[in-house]
């Protein structure tokens, strides 16, 4: 005879004698091996059954955690990270982890592979990562109008946890995102358990159309001249890192950001950098800025990301950052620091990437009519 669960006259779970074994009802505890160690889908069941007879269960019909539902743990875990943060006050960082899990959440909705989920699980994940990009932005734009707030996310915990299961209305009325199309190879701050990568897309999502990277850059050109307007161009030269031979497809994308790290102008991307010699990728790249400098608002910034392909990990790496403030627009040379990722486009907790003496280079010219 074999121990199992039953339900009393009240629909409690008990435990009670049963001719049939009970492997089945340990598979639909995933968890179950893990319910020693009690996570909050587990303390119910724990309460009702009792902590021995769980054991015994567990030590009977052992099972151990599928790939989904690791998955949904990193998910899970990934999600409290980043509301963590968010109630804590560490936006760089919250805005990162919200980034990060909406395209790991959007990948999956729109694999083509074989999928341990349904297609209405499928659509509430993207609707979740919608949420995700809802509350970034929300957290980037200090003049949100409609903001969605931290409260409003935490609502949908229950989902990501319980996404298996959950089979209620999504909470809000949203609709999933469509995936970014990216350069080949790219996939964005996905390391979810390696160092941050940088928040790159930050800013205003409908300012400016989605940007789709490709080998060849998406440089774009000048703007028309304008009487008493200036025009900047800036050529990057190169960059100095001490691995600068082992970085894979080196690129630059460029952005032009206010305080609140709102994009101003269209975001564009540089070449593959093909030229690398001792510490130095070169560029030799001219960037046109989209916006007359003496229209551009107090305290805005010129952002340089340096990304680069990781084969391991599949995708590419935001791998430093750089800035121009604009009392640093003049014609001629000037070399500017190199900080650690994230990106901090709002420029409160910066890193340098090193002690070493190493740079980015850049030229000025500015163009008057």
């Amino acid at each position: 005879m074999d121990r199992g669960l039953g339900e009393n006259a009240e629909g409690i779970v008990t435990v009670s004698t049963i001719d049939r074994p009970i492997t089945g009802l340990c598979e639909s505890l995933s968890t179950a091996a893990q319910l020693l160690g009690y996570n909050d889908a587990a303390r119910d069941i724990v309460a009702h059954i009792g902590d021995a007879n769980l054991k015994r269960l567990v030590q009977l019909y052992p099972v151990n955690m599928s790939d989904v539902n690791k998955t949904i743990q990193k998910w899970h875990a990934s999600f409290r990270k980043g509301t963590d943060f968010d109630s804590w006050g560490q936006l760089v960082e919250a805005i990162d982890e919200y980034q990060i899990l909406a395209r790991q959440l959007q990948k999956e909705v729109q694999s083509t592979n074989p999928s341990d989920f349904t297609e209405d699980q499928k659509k509430t994940l993207g609707k979740f990562a919608t949420c995700l990009e809802m509350r970034s932005s929300a957290l980037q734009c200090t003049q949100s109008q409609e903001e969605f707030k931290l409260e409003d996310l935490k609502k949908l915990e229950i989902i990501i946890k319980s996404i298996l299961t959950y089979n209620k209305d999504f909470p809000f009325d949203v609709q999933p995102v469509p995936l970014r199309i990216l350069a080949p190879g790219e996939e964005e701050n996905l390391e979810v358990e390696e160092e941050e990568d940088a928040a790159t897309g930050a800013g205003s999502p409908e300012s400016f159309p989605n940007r789709v990277p490709v080998l060849q850059g998406t440089l774009l050109p000048r703007l028309p001249s304008e009487p008493r307007m200036s025009l900047l161009t800036i050529k990057i030269d190169k960059i100095g890192l001490k691995d600068a031979g082992q970085c894979i497809d080196p690129y630059m994308t460029v952005s032009v950001k206010d305080l609140s790290g709102i994009d101003l102008n269209p975001v564009q991307d540089t070449p593959v950098a093909t030229q690398k010699e001792d510490t130095y990728i070169h560029f030799s790249v001219d960037i046109e800025i989209q916006r007359h400098i003496e229209r551009l608002p107090k305290g805005a910034a010129i952002f340089f990301e340096f990304k680069h392909y990781k084969p391991k990990k599949g995708f590419t790496s935001t791998k430093c950052f750089a800035f121009m403030e604009m009392d640093e627009i003049k014609p001629g040379p000037i070399v500017i620091e190199l900080y650690k990722k994230p990106t901090d486009f709002k420029r409160k907790k910066l890193q340098l990437l090193t002690k070493k003496p190493l740079y980015l280079h850049l030229h000025q010219t500015l163009h008057k009519d």
